[in-house]
Parts: C-alpha cells; structure tokens; sequence
C-alpha cells in the first residue's frame, strides 16, 4: 500500500490531498486566513465565570470567545497557573521545570467559580477549532506533540501507547526516555516510537524542549490575546503523524513551499529527504494526478460505490446522515439477503473513506439496506471498523440496530470539509439562461485574433474544457495549426476539467492570466480590419 502527499499552493491557501494507491482518502485546505488551528497555544484573558455550565468563557482574539470546561483544566493546572504568573511578572528567569516547585494537583471535581477569575490571564490550548456558530475550545492541559514523543509540563510520568503491545519494548522505551527526558516534564510515547533508537528519539526531544524554550520567550513579552505558540501548518502535522516506510512521494508545485518541505523533512527524517519531489509541468498538480476529478465526484451529495450501489449523504446542525442505496445491484442477485449484504460490504468502505475524506465528526447516522440476520450485520459492522481503525480521529460504533441504522461518533477538531461540485455557469452566473454554446469558439477565435494582431503577444496558453480542447487540436489540420499557418505564432491549448464547457482562460508567456477584452469588442475590431482591407 503506497502513500502520496500532495500539496497545491493557491492564493487562497493550501490544497492538501493524501492519495492511497491513488485514490484520494484525505483531503484538506489549510487557508490562510484561519487565525485557529488545533494545537495552538494562547494568553487568553477570563471574560465570563459560567458556574451553571462550571466553566469560563476565554478571550483569545477570536470573533467568539473561546470555551473552557472545568474538566478541561487538567490536574497540573494549579502549577501552570503559577508558572505562567511567574513568567510573567519576570521572577522566572529560565525555561526549565527543574528547580520549578510542583502545586498539588487540581480536584478532578470542582467548581468553575472556585478557581476563575474575571480578568484573569491563562495559557491556553486550542483543542477545537471553531465550528458554525460556537467560538475554539480550550483547555490548559498544556502538550507539545512531536514524531515519536509528547511532550507534557509540570509532571514526571512516562506513559507508552497501548498499541505497543510487547513489554520487553514498551520497557526498552521508558528506560530510553527517562534517561533523556529533562526534569518537571512528563512524556507520552506514541506507537510510531516503536523500535526507534535513542538518537532519534533524543532528536524528537530537543525539538519539543526548543518549542518549550520559545514558548517561554513569548510569554515574557507577550500580552493577552497574543499567539504564544503556534502548531505546525497542516502540511507539517500530516508528516509528522504518517510519514513512514509506506510513503512514497511527497509533492509540492512551488519552489518555496519545496525548499520548506525539504527543510522540515531534513529535521524530523533525514532518511526520507528523497522522497519531497517538486511539480514543475505546465499541468496543475491536481489535473495531472486526477485528484480535481475525484474531488468532484466524491464530495456531491450522491456518491457512487465502487462495485455498485450509491450512498446520499445529508448534513444537519446536530448529525451526519448517510443512506445506502442498492441502486442497479439490486437485480443481480436472486437471495434478498445476500443481495443485501454484499450492498452493504461494499458500502461499509466507502462510508468510513468518506468518514475520513470529509472529515466528519459528531454524530453520524448510516441507514444500511435492511439485513434480517445477525451475522449479515455483524460482517458491515466489522467492515466498517476495520476500515476506520486508519482513522487518527477518535471514533466509537454502536451495533446496527434492527432498522437497520449504525450510530458512530467521531471526534470533531474543525469543521467537515465542503467542496462545491456544482458549477455555476460562466456565462449566465446561475440564471438558468445561457448563449448557445457554439459561440463560445467564436469568441475564442477573436480574443485570439485581438492577442495576437493588436496587442502582439507571444507564447499565450489557451485553457479550455477537455472537449474543446479536442475540438481545437484533433485533425489532419486542427484548428490549433490553422492559428499558427494564419498568425505564424503557436498557442498551447491545455485541458482544465474545473472550466465548463462555455468557459475559458487565456495565460501569457509568463504564467499570468491576461483579462481579455468583451467578446463584443474583440468582434467589433476584426470586423473593422476586414472593412480597412475591403476600402484598400
């Protein structure tokens, strides 16, 4: 099973695409005007104690403020309160924990009224991006994630993933980390640890301790509702998480985002540098690889299963709904039940890869095809699972009931990812009224005549939709070719499938979209050369 990331840079932000034996199963956009991202820490201020809710609502510069529960306080949360006082007030005068007395630790239950305060200053994690209309939540557990290791302060503990499950190497691991691990920091081992050695282990480590070391810089000059320490991009944090011995490419398609990329493999796996590969074609990274296609075609409210049978899937304030449908399935087969199950088999896949490719959390509710045996709903439940225990999200599945409908919860970090797959036509903008589409070649022909002939361009590139595309450089003579026996310059025509079929684009020499005149105008012009000639 191979592993591709790709990464297309747009002005708006990063398309992130994670492709499995080449089908897309990730999909992200890091956009750029997102102040909040998961693993961010701030210096929030207490606007509001909520003892009805116990808890407090946060100011960290958000639109709304952020939420913190009492029970996401954390045990250490009396220590960091006096620590964060002591950077403050300058009386701190290094980063380490070393000499740093410990308080005693938090009630698991208490008040929130006990312990916030209005105008209070906290260091703050962001443990959920905002969604619709509620504000980020927080907590002040405070942990610092790197490859192989977590990094926690104000604690001594060494704790190994339960996915490790042989003790001689869950031994191996904690004898390794308490001789690196510096002293008031607790560590988590996370399962990709497993049969690592002490040099990358201790590499993973600094790192963690420099973040530390920065975040503490920060806070000695920092004010309320400043940024005191950001997560890594997107990008960074899939690395981070999957880059493995399954990986075979890494793909960016500009040079600055390729030398970053470089950079940050070279620091977290240095073996892996050959992997980041930069997309220099003239075709967008997405087009070539076919990810704009599947983008369209699995992010529609109908999705189509591999091997039959569609799934339609609905989203409300409160859940996620999914409905299996057999579709032309449903003739093949003679036995119901068997007709039934293989439906649902088939259809388990695509709804945790869907899970996933959305990133759906909360609740979601999936209404399979009606199964009257016990095990028939046993083996889509097993399915499912198995297909979502690639998932990093935390997940719960409850059995399918005797409607046939499976619960699953998912953890919720962001908001789903939602791509537009219906295009607005270029030419009406939604009114439903169009031209006829053969004027769209007329209006090619004249913007092209107006380049070339009036504003003497070069090199320019024409992107259209595949089947004009075709229209243009099929043939003994393609149309392309008479443009070149007529101007004596050569125009690229390129595909681009995000184009619909009256649209197009025109790029010069240099890449740069050039803003075309009205169509009108460019007839007019032609028209007016022809009257010049008939005079002469």
């Amino acid at each position: 099973m191979s592993n591709e990331l790709i990464i297309n840079s747009t002005p708006e932000g990063e398309r992130i695409a994670l492709l499995q034996d080449k089908r897309l199963i990730e999909y992200h956009f890091d956009r750029n005007d997102t102040n909040y991202a998961v693993g961010d820490i701030f210096l929030g201020t207490v606007r509001k104690v909520m003892p009805g809710l116990n808890a407090a609502f946060v100011d960290i510069g958000s639109e709304k403020d952020a939420f913190l529960h009492y029970g996401d306080l954390g045990e250490q949360f009396p220590s960091l309160n006096k620590w964060v006082g002591s950077v403050l007030k300058h009386q701190a005068q290094s980063p380490g924990l070393e000499h740093f007395k410990l308080e005693a630790p938090l009630e698991k239950v208490g008040k929130a009224d006990s312990v916030f305060k209005k105008g209070q200053n906290l260091l703050v994690q962001v443990v959920k991006e905002p969604i619709s209309t509620k504000g980020p939540r927080v907590s002040t557990d405070i942990s610092m994630a790197g490859r192989y290791l977590v990094l926690m302060p104000f604690t001594n503990t060494i704790s190994v993933s339960k996915k490790i499950v042989s003790k001689a190497e869950r031994d191996r691991l904690k004898r390794l980390i308490a001789s690196i691990k510096p002293e008031g920091f607790g560590v988590i081992i996370r399962t990709v640890a497993e049969g690592h050695e002490v040099a990358e282990l201790d590499r993973d480590m600094q790192s963690m301790v420099d973040n530390w070391n920065t975040l503490y810089q920060n806070l000695r000059k920092g004010q309320p509702r400043d940024k005191m320490l950001g997560e890594l991009g997107r990008t960074s944090s899939m690395l981070r998480d999957m880059l493995n011995e399954s990986f075979d490419s890494i793909v960016v398609d500009t040079p600055a985002r390729y030398e970053e990329m470089k950079d940050y493999v070279q620091k977290i796996a240095p073996d892996k540098l050959g992997l980041v590969k930069l997309h220099n074609s003239k075709v967008k990274v997405f087009e070539q690889l076919g990810i704009e296609k599947q983008l369209k075609t699995l992010f529609g409210k109908t999705v189509s299963v591999p091997g039959g049978g569609y799934l339609v899937i609905e989203h409300t304030e409160a859940l996620h709904v999914v409905d299996v449908n057999s579709g032309s399935k449903s003739n093949q087969e003679n036995d119901q039940e068997a007709t039934a199950l293989m439906i649902n088999l088939l259809a388990a896949k695509e709804v945790a890869r869907q899970l996933r490719l959305r990133d759906m959390g909360g609740i979601i509710v999936v209404d399979f095809i009606d199964m009257r045996a016990a095990e028939s709903r046993k083996k889509v439940e097993d399915a499912v699972y198995h297909i979502m225990k690639q998932d990093k999200a935390k997940f719960t599945i409850l059995p399918i009931t005797k409607f046939g409908l499976m619960q699953i919860t998912r953890q919720r970090v962001r908001p789903a990812e939602t791509i537009v797959t219906g295009e607005v036509c270029p030419t009406c903008g939604g009114t439903g009224k169009i031209s006829a589409s053969i004027q769209v070649t007329d209006e090619i022909d004249n913007s092209i005549d107006d380049l070339l002939v009036n504003q003497n361009q070069a090199g320019i590139t024409l992107y259209v939709h595949p089947f004009l595309h075709a229209y243009y450089t099929k043939g003994l003579v393609s149309r392309q070719m008479k443009w070149y026996l007529k101007y004596y310059k050569w125009v690229k025509v390129m595909k681009d499938t995000a184009l619909g079929l009256t649209d197009f684009r025109i790029e010069d020499e240099h890449g740069e979209q050039i803003e075309l005149h009205s169509a009108a105008a460019a007839m007019a012009r032609a028209q007016d050369r022809e009257v010049v000639v008939e005079d002469v």
